[in-house]
């Protein structure tokens, strides 16, 4: 062991003037969780925790105090006072940093901003002709006060960035989604084609997206179709350079379930036993129950902890180990752009399952970083619309733009009022059915307000939203001030915009 060389140690320090530092290894907080950490080691090391000459670790290394360091140490105590120095030397705050992106086309600011007010306005006279839209001046004046709050908080390239690699995509027959999330309630998104539907024929506030008084990055969730996703990221690294283009790291963790699946084994307990107590706790990945909960809300939990020394012990481990990051993998559609190479801005790792370089730094400290997250979602549901539409063509000789189907089909509504929507992206599943079959939608309005429902916490409202459109129930608005506000969703509050426009009003 190293009080062996202990001597050894001391006298090459004292010989050659090298400074002597007391340290003791971490690994976990304090001797009482010496049992669990061992146990993390198992399980990471996929073995068993009485296995023979697997890898061990002493008690000894957890977070000592300073008395017992210096009880260690004390017959060395200028190696507690280096160990001080350097952690004095070596301390520092990190900063936030404002954010960077790469230059659009190699401007500077005031030339991004004027090809966004140049692009924008543009596009937007193209939007309002082929829409036929009336009342233009509605849509300019938006336009104008959007630029002016994109301009105020210096985003502009980020807009013609993104632009940009869309552009790209639709050019070169690359599916891309109409747009989602509160992107769409951008007027320049729409002109700049980064969004397909219309801000304002559907009531969508800019200020959900990019607020100065709520300063935020920009983002925009866009989907792509599933089998070319990869090509689009080539374009991005090939335009801004493979070494300032990074995909975001994010971590897994161990989950009520899982941790207990993971730790009955290393304590070498029956499987149908650890099955058993696994199956009491509530499977909702939308909302994961956490062991402790679980435990505390379940009696037949408790009396197999209390009647099974065996199981105490698994729930105990279970208990410190859970909420533990258990792997690193690759955010599903997050990308960042750097305006240099990223390995001088962050630290970086590569995936052995991808050729591309990944931050260290999840998502949140990504953009703590100054860095801007670009959300590449690749869609299945693109791919499959993009290869319906190609076969219809081959095989009917009929050629279906989207941007033209209309949102008033009767026969459409019919269709989903019957529950017939398997392959309907969010409309599929057999609840979602259940729920069309009740409500018989009759509007695109409809549709909108039930995939908006759809979901744990607002879906206890579908029955009363349901009762209204059918006239079974009257609409209760509040306030007189908020049936203009409501009316659309018979007095129920869906939408993100509904409840800014309720403060407005109250």
């Amino acid at each position: 062991g190293i009080d062996n060389h202990e001597e050894d140690l001391l006298n090459i320090s004292y010989d050659f003037e090298i400074p002597f530092v007391a340290t003791n290894p971490v690994f976990f907080e304090s001797k009482n969780n010496y049992v669990s950490h061992d146990a993390l080691i198992s399980i990471k090391d996929s073995t068993t925790v009485d296995a023979p000459k697997r890898k061990r670790l002493t008690q000894e290394f957890y977070f000592k105090s300073s008395n017992e360091m210096n009880e260690l140490f004390k017959d060395i105590p200028e190696s507690l006072q280096n160990s001080v120095e350097i952690a004095k030397r070596t301390s520092f705050k990190v900063s936030k940093f404002d954010p960077r992106l790469p230059r659009f086309g190699g401007l500077d600011y005031e030339g991004e901003t004027s090809e966004l007010k140049k692009q924008a306005g543009k596009g937007l006279e193209l939007r309002l002709d082929e829409f036929k839209v009336e009342n233009k001046e509605i849509y300019r004046e938006r336009l104008e006060e959007e630029i002016k709050i994109i301009t105020s908080m210096k985003f502009p390239g980020y807009f013609l960035i993104v632009s940009d690699f869309i552009k790209w995509a639709k050019r070169n027959g690359i599916p891309v989604g109409p747009g989602r999330g509160s992107g769409a309630g951008s007027v320049v998104a729409w002109a700049l084609t980064i969004t397909d539907l219309d801000p304002i024929r559907f009531n969508l506030i800019f200020e959900r997206f990019l607020n100065p008084e709520r300063i935020s990055l920009p983002d925009f969730d866009i989907d792509f179709c599933q089998e070319r996703r990869e090509e689009v990221i080539e374009y991005v690294q090939e335009k801004y350079g493979e070494e300032n283009v990074a995909q975001i790291i994010t971590f897994g963790s161990l989950q009520s379930r899982a941790v207990l699946r993971d730790v009955g084994r290393v304590l070498g307990l029956p499987y149908g036993q650890v099955d058993n107590i696994c199956k009491l706790i509530p499977n909702n990945p939308a909302n994961p129950t956490s062991l402790k909960k679980a435990i505390e809300g379940d009696i037949r939990i408790r009396d197999e902890r209390d009647n099974n020394q065996d199981i105490a012990s698994m729930l105990e481990i279970g208990l410190e180990l859970e909420g533990l990051l258990r792997n690193a993998s690759t955010h599903a559609a997050g990308l960042v752009i750097g305006d240099i190479p990223l390995q001088e801005l962050i630290p970086l790792y590569r995936d052995p399952r991808s050729d591309m370089p990944v931050t260290q730094f999840n998502m949140k400290w990504v953009e703590a970083s100054g860095l801007v997250k670009f959300d590449f979602l690749g869609l299945k549901t693109l791919t499959v619309i993009d290869k319906a539409i190609r076969l219809i063509e081959k095989n009917n000789d009929i050629k279906i733009d989207l941007s033209k189907i209309p949102l008033d089909d009767n026969k459409t509504f019919e269709l989903l009022g019957t529950g017939n929507s398997v392959g309907i992206f969010q409309l599929e599943s057999s609840g979602m059915q259940d729920v069309l079959r009740s409500m018989k939608p009759d509007c695109f309005e409809d549709i909108i307000a039930l995939v908006a429902l759809y979901r744990p916490g607002p879906m206890d409202n579908i029955p009363k939203f349901i009762a209204c459109k059918k006239g079974e129930e009257v609409p209760d608005y509040m306030d007189p001030s908020l049936e203009p506000i409501l009316k659309e969703t018979y007095g129920v509050i869906i939408y993100q915009e509904q409840v800014m426009q309720t403060a407005q009003i109250l």
